[in-house]
């Protein structure tokens, strides 16, 4: 069985989708990169698209303003969405290109955005139907070659599509989402695939984007009482580490993607890597969410 690379990150990774929208400045930004770092959340999951095309470069100046903090974390950015933006005046038409000349040169433009000479992990965001897998595992060779890609993998790819990929190059994570709220790739084969690969999957929205905040969701408001009966339970400080903790029980030992800003929110996800939930509590967290018991 073909092994699949080696991933350089840290089991919770930052996630900066949102970073423009929290309007801090590059000190502010940089503070919370080492405030993370401290606390062992040393990788940080960037897309070309984040921040209308903005957030790689806001993440790069941040970086620049504390010499040698580059060394002590791993970044981990997406491309191959083009979409309609002022900053990318020449796309007409929303659309996926996984040539291997746009990944080259989102390659190049993601290296000068965040000031660095590597990325340890890139992801092709979405499946292409128009995707050349001998293009696009050439150039690929090239880049991991050059030092400027270490491991490649993809994003948001369901069973099939990931597998006849994978035959051709070695993938290192498919990045889904995953919560209680949506679990499709529980039922689909998604996780199946990747735990029969042995890759490790990269889990995004695994609060449910905020729904289990949601305080007019019923939904979420089962799911929650859920977590906080564990919580009271298990004496754990917060009821957000067992959400966290549901995710990392899985047996393909997936990476968390927290993206908030909050330190103290960081630190639930990080707390929950200490947190093995049994059986029935994972089970019971499943059965809030679908309202429902398993067939």
């Amino acid at each position: 069985m073909m092994q699949p690379p080696a991933i350089e990150s840290s089991r919770v990774v930052a996630g900066m989708w949102r970073v423009m929208r929290w309007n801090m400045s590059r000190e502010a930004l940089a503070a919370f990169i080492e405030e993370c770092v401290a606390m062992g959340v040393t990788s940080f999951d960037h897309a070309d698209i984040y921040g209308g095309y903005e957030a790689e470069a806001l993440f790069g100046d941040a970086l620049a303003s504390r010499p040698g903090l580059r060394a002590h974390i791993q970044l981990i950015t997406k491309a191959g969405i083009k979409l309609v933006s002022p900053a990318r005046p020449g796309h007409r038409v929303k659309h996926y290109d996984s040539s291997g000349a746009h990944l080259r040169e989102s390659v190049e433009r993601s290296l000068r955005a965040l000031r660095s000479e590597r990325i340890e992990l890139f992801l092709l965001h979405r499946p292409d139907a128009l995707m050349d897998a001998e293009e696009l595992a050439r150039e690929v060779e090239r880049l991991n070659q050059e030092g400027k890609v270490g491991a490649f993998g993809v994003s948001n790819f369901e069973a099939r599509d990931f597998d006849a990929l994978h035959a051709r190059l070695p993938l290192a994570t498919n990045q889904i989402e995953l919560s209680p709220f949506m679990s499709t790739p529980l039922e689909d084969g998604t996780l199946t695939a990747l735990q029969a690969a042995r890759v490790t999957p990269m889990i995004w929205s695994p609060l449910g984007g905020g729904r289990l905040f949601d305080e007019q969701d019923p939904v979420a408001a089962r799911v929650r009482e859920t977590l906080q009966a564990i919580q009271r339970e298990r004496g754990v400080a917060s009821w957000v580490s067992i959400a966290y903790a549901w995710i990392f029980r899985l047996p393909s030992r997936p990476i968390a993607i927290a993206g908030t800003q909050r330190i103290d929110g960081m630190r639930d996800a990080v707390n929950a890597l200490d947190i093995e939930l049994t059986r029935e509590e994972w089970y019971a967290i499943w059965q809030a969410a679908r309202g429902r018991e398993v067939d």
